[in-house]
């Protein structure tokens, strides 16, 4: 019954969809983790109740945004003729397509996945803001506690708990991305950088029909999240 492991495992597919999969949930979670809890503070600072109700709206739109019309503003803006490349043109860069470009492509996957996602992930963050004592702000004001002191002695550790909790969640599912967004956005010239293992699971199960050997690693992508959970 080991057999779809060990060819999965001495194929010269592992090494390189492991260490895509890594880097790209690694991106994801150094820079599209911290987001929503830096919004969700910003927010908390902002005493205009309509002005912060508008940027809560804003940034909860992309969130409900289809994925194929996501990916496709994304091919638009990273084209050769998109706005991004009018950009670097005006400041005496080339045109050039980011997305066939195999360097561009995990920073504009984290960048749009952050922009989609961070209003939505913040709810949370506010919900366990809305929690802390308001007198313990009000008792440090009186000691003299500066905004900067408040944040970093009250806020902060009000939230720390639901913090720890979505990190432990999300360094469970570290092997798991959004391969949908993946394939819509993948290409031969990407394909390098860009096959994970659930796209690499999709082609070989669904495509190909072999559905043994993708259970198998799909099998692989579980056990391993399940023991960053229990790490």
């Amino acid at each position: 019954g080991f057999a779809h492991f060990i060819s999965f495992f001495e194929s010269y597919y592992f090494g390189r969809l492991l260490r895509n999969t890594l880097t790209i949930s690694l991106a994801t979670l150094v820079f599209g983790f911290p987001a929503p809890i830096i919004l969700a503070l910003l927010l908390n600072e902002v005493r205009h109740e309509r002005y912060k109700r508008v940027i809560q709206t804003v940034s909860y739109l992309p969130h409900f945004i289809s994925l194929v019309v996501v990916c496709s503003i994304i091919r638009e803006f990273t084209g050769s003729s998109g706005l991004i490349n009018d950009i670097v043109e005006a400041l005496g860069g080339q045109r050039q397509s980011l997305l066939l470009n195999g360097k561009a492509f995990v920073p504009i996957y984290v960048i749009s996945g952050v922009w989609q996602h961070v209003g939505w992930n913040c709810i949370v963050y506010l919900a366990a803001l809305s929690g802390i004592d308001p007198t313990l702000y009000e008792a440090a004001t009186v000691d003299g506690a500066n905004r900067w002191r408040r944040l970093w002695h009250i806020t902060l550790p009000g939230i720390r708990s639901t913090i720890i909790i979505l990190l432990i969640m999300r360094v469970g599912s570290i092997l798991s991305v959004s391969w949908q967004e993946i394939l819509l956005l993948q290409n031969p010239l990407t394909e390098g950088v860009s096959e994970v293992i659930q796209t690499f699971v999709y082609k070989r199960g669904i495509i190909d029909a072999d559905y043994g050997y993708s259970a198998a690693v799909g099998l692989f992508q579980s056990v391993i999240g399940f023991a960053m959970v229990v790490t």
